[in-house]
């Protein structure tokens, strides 16, 4: 198949502010009873009735969250949007809305924007949100991505931080750092190209780490699922910043302390032939890595009989008095305490 080598490049001052608002947003469908007026007025209108309203907002930054050298826009799109519900769920709550702001530069034409705006829209599908308002402008650093979710609750079923008691259990979902080593393996394979920008990377042993990177998926799945099983955490967080880091946010708000044990963190295998690789430990990966978003939760010892076996939820420690402090149990037994080393967007990685 032949390449079209000049393909269309629209300018966005062609367009302007509204018409681009407007260009951008013509796919976006208002599904929930709960939107009464979404995008084309100064706010959205929102009924709730007598749930409870839950509100977060993230900011993605070129050169600090993401690196177009090697994400995708429709990737980045979709990503900016589960990252943002991520913390709805880590509620334990369901995400009805977001909305979307920008900055960009004018490196960036009409249609890469699209390509963002794309990902944005089956994200919003996927996660049956509705986008309902956002804002543009420049930006002479690059792209910047504003989202704000907004979600709902029924009164007392909301989970904070500050719930764990001793004996509770730690909870977490799925497996947990492998989104960090994926991350290794594009900063690895961009240095290659940098010096020869012929080579093309085979990373077919990589798939599901780098996918845990560039397009992770928001647990909305578990909070249905703890509704089922009529399991309600006692406290709750999502993982964006790494175990370590989490589990101390708990811990402080709770007022407790905590042992984790390093043999009953779930990883990939993938994870595990990757650290092998770069020659890294992999429970410092598991512990720090951040970007996994999962959730990490504390539950009463009286509904383990409910989550128990269950392929989704891995127990991995217990909460224990506060004076007892923060522990990570090896597998020789030995207790270490537990230092938040996990991603902060204002220093350097790990």
């Amino acid at each position: 198949m032949i390449e079209d080598k000049n393909p269309q490049r629209t300018p966005l001052s062609e367009l302007g502010e509204f018409k681009l608002i407007e260009h951008l947003t013509e796919h976006f469908k208002v599904t929930q009873k709960s939107t009464i007026k979404g995008i084309g007025d100064d706010a959205a209108v929102l009924n709730f009735g007598k749930k409870q309203i839950v509100v977060s907002t993230d900011l993605l930054v070129e050169g600090v969250h993401f690196d177009l050298s090697y994400a995708p826009l429709k990737h980045l799109g979709y990503k900016a949007i589960v990252v943002n519900l991520s913390d709805i769920y880590a509620m334990n709550a369901m995400a009805t809305q977001v909305t979307v702001s920008i900055a960009v530069s004018n490196r960036f034409p009409l249609e890469a924007l699209e390509e963002l705006y794309a990902g944005i829209t089956t994200a919003a599908k996927v996660y049956n949100v509705d986008v309902v308002g956002g804002d543009t402008t420049s930006s002479t650093s690059g792209l910047i991505i504003s989202v704000t979710a907004i979600g709902e609750v029924e009164k007392g079923d909301e989970v904070l931080r500050s719930g764990a008691k001793p004996n509770d259990l730690v909870v977490v979902t799925g497996d947990v750092g492998s989104a960090f080593m994926g991350l290794q393996v594009l900063e690895r394979e961009k240095e290659v190209f940098k010096v020869n920008p012929n080579n093309q990377p085979d990373l077919s042993m990589y798939t599901y780490i780098i996918e845990r990177q560039l397009k992770p998926e928001a647990r909305k799945d578990v909070v249905e699922l703890l509704k089922e099983l009529k399991v309600k955490p006692t406290s709750m967080i999502d993982v964006s910043d790494g175990i370590s880091s989490e589990i101390i946010h708990l811990c402080k708000q709770s007022k407790v302390g905590v042992d984790i044990y390093e043999n009953k963190i779930p990883l990939d295998p993938q994870l595990i032939s990757t650290c092998e690789e770069f020659n890294v430990d992999s429970t410092t990966i598991a512990l720090n890595g951040g970007e996994d978003y999962e959730l990490l939760m504390t539950v009463s010892q009286e509904d383990y009989p409910k989550i128990k076996g269950n392929p989704n939820l891995t127990v991995i420690g217990y909460i224990t008095e506060e004076d007892r402090g923060m522990h990570l149990v090896t597998r020789s037994e030995e207790k270490i305490p537990i230092i938040a080393k996990g991603w902060n967007a204002l220093k350097d990685q790990i």
